[in-house]
């Protein structure tokens, strides 16, 4: 199965298509999840004055999501290069 993937000419187009684009805007990936963060927060302080199950939820999401892409643009960001 990985003998596929590694061979799949597709993929391998996508992912130095990724890393092109990411050497070019390193930090792209922490300003979205900085935004991702903010808006995070101001959905859980409207479910704080109008509380609600779905806003709660995409609070959290937004927030750990915006966490976790900025943890990994900052670990992407010294090994493609200056």
């Amino acid at each position: 199965m990985f003998k596929r993937l590694d061979q799949s000419a597709t993929l391998s187009r996508l992912l130095e298509r990724i890393s092109t684009l990411m050497a070019k805007q390193r930090g792209l990936p922490v300003v979205v999840g900085i935004t991702l963060v903010v808006i995070g927060f101001v959905l859980q302080v409207v479910d704080f004055y109008a509380p609600q199950l779905r806003l709660e939820l995409l609070g959290i999401i937004a927030h750990s999501g915006g966490v976790l892409i900025a943890l990994i643009g900052l670990l992407l960001a010294d090994p493609l290069g200056k």
